[in-house]
């Protein structure tokens, strides 16, 4: 049996608009010449023409919150509580099993900018592509964003899964979600202009508020969901172990048989 595995992260780097101005990662590179002085302190009265091309280590110094890049959404991000007021667990307590399942792909590349996926919608993608959803399934969203990683618009593009949505997949059982958005949620553009409109505060982050009533994690900033079918795929997604953290970065991946 031959197995495929497809990249569905996207890498952590500098000069992209990945995410807002301000939130965005900042990687110093340390080649193996520039790092011989640090090596010299480890062993004094080391020369550098002693090492072979003179050279030492290369290394990287990085700062980052844990929202960059392709990552895993613990229910402490969207709020303090989960399931109906129990509290809401970290990413160092999302459970593992939940991190490596059958996998669905939601084709909602049609939707426009801004729009707000409904549950109706949902409903018709799975009819669509004929698929019995299942407990556990992690399903993803492939939004037009994916195609516009790495442009200028990517942070305010693709369509976002409401709360509706969102709670029709948690009511059957679904407990990891993905996006190649930048948020689950619409753009916080379009949110803003609703909110300015309304003054409905329901509106902003409603698709992670559904969290507080049934606990779940979602993946953002996914990539080559495109690549993928409807189903028939498993996804791994283990995030790293931060202590008492929102979230944590992922090399998320699906493979085929």
């Amino acid at each position: 049996m031959t197995m495929q595995i497809i990249d569905l992260s996207i890498p952590v780097e500098n000069e992209v608009a990945s995410d807002p101005v301000g939130y965005r990662p900042q990687i110093e590179y340390v080649n193996h010449k520039q790092s011989v002085e640090g090596l010299q302190a480890f062993f004094p009265g080391l020369a550098a023409e002693d090492m072979p091309d003179s050279e030492a280590w290369a290394i990287e110094f990085i700062k980052l919150n844990t929202h960059n890049g392709t990552h895993l959404d613990a229910p402490y991000h969207f709020a303090s509580t989960m399931d109906q007021g129990q509290r809401a667990i970290t990413i160092d307590e999302v459970p593992l099993d939940w991190c490596f399942r059958p996998g669905v792909k939601l084709d909602f590349r049609h939707f426009e900018d801004g729009y707000i996926v409904t549950a109706e919608d949902v409903a018709a993608e799975i009819e669509r592509i004929e698929h019995e959803l299942q407990p556990f399934d992690i399903v993803v969203v492939n939004t037009a964003a994916g195609a516009r990683y790495g442009q200028e618009n990517y942070v305010s593009s693709g369509c976002g899964m409401g709360r509706e949505a969102t709670m029709w997949l948690l009511e059957r059982g679904v407990r990891v979600t993905g996006t190649d958005a930048w948020s689950w949620d619409v753009p916080f553009t379009y949110t803003g202009e609703r909110y300015a409109e309304t003054r409905d505060a329901s509106l902003i982050w409603e698709g992670h508020k559904a969290g507080r009533e049934i606990g779940y994690c979602h993946l953002e900033k996914l990539h080559n969901l495109e690549a993928l079918p409807p189903s028939g795929f498993t996804i791994a997604c283990f995030p790293v172990k931060i202590r008492a953290a929102s979230a944590g970065w992922t090399r998320a991946v699906a493979i085929l048989n």
